[in-house]
């Protein structure tokens, strides 16, 4: 389990704790389903309909199908009581964009790390595409979270985000979970007026 599979674990179970009922919706290569964990905690599973990618954005693209359904499928089934998608880094941005403007749903976009970062310099179309996406989960999104002051200056620097739409949240701090939750609210709150 990597860095971001441990912040997720954590978040949900914070979130649980907080009387929030947590959805995870995750790719495994050949497990598929959702099933309800120890800590009341659901995970969904999706895996890829299409086995061979020449790439990792056709790999992304075509997984985002099975995203947008799974996750369509938790809004109904809960009798639309989805009030927030947080997605936890560029891979769902696509599904994520698309749920917001079908359900009316606020998206948090959680930043882990950017292309920029994982492949510096490199302007080619494989990597313009990525951080086209990337861009666009800034700006669909209704606010953006980083884990620190540098990483919120990266984002403003590469992606033009006004600063008052990123908010810095380190996880290791005191209070992470309230502050999380305040986003949430925030954001909740924002889409129910947009709608009136």
């Amino acid at each position: 389990m990597g860095k971001l599979a441990h912040y997720v674990n954590s978040l949900a179970k914070g979130l649980v704790k907080r009387g929030v009922k947590v959805y995870i919706v995750t790719f495994h290569d050949y497990l598929t389903g959702c099933h309800q964990e120890i800590n009341d905690i659901t995970i969904c599973r999706v895996s890829n309909p299409v086995k061979t990618h020449i790439g990792v954005l056709t790999w992304v693209l075509t997984l985002n199908q099975e995203v947008e359904r799974t996750a369509a499928e938790i809004y109904y089934i809960s009798k639309r009581q989805v009030n927030l998608i947080d997605v936890q880094d560029w891979h769902f941005i696509p599904a994520a964009v698309t749920l917001k403007k079908a359900f009316n749903l606020p998206f948090i976009y959680s930043v882990e790390s950017i292309e920029e970062h994982r492949s510096h310099g490199a302007n080619s179309p494989f990597n313009l595409s990525i951080k086209s996406i990337e861009w666009l989960g800034t700006f669909e999104s209704h606010k953006v979270v980083v884990k620190s002051k540098w990483m919120k200056n990266e984002v403003v620097r590469f992606y033009n985000v006004p600063e008052e739409k990123i908010v810095v949240i380190p996880p290791e701090s005191q209070r992470w979970m309230e502050k999380i939750l305040q986003i949430y609210r925030e954001a909740a709150i924002k889409m129910m007026e947009e709608r009136t």
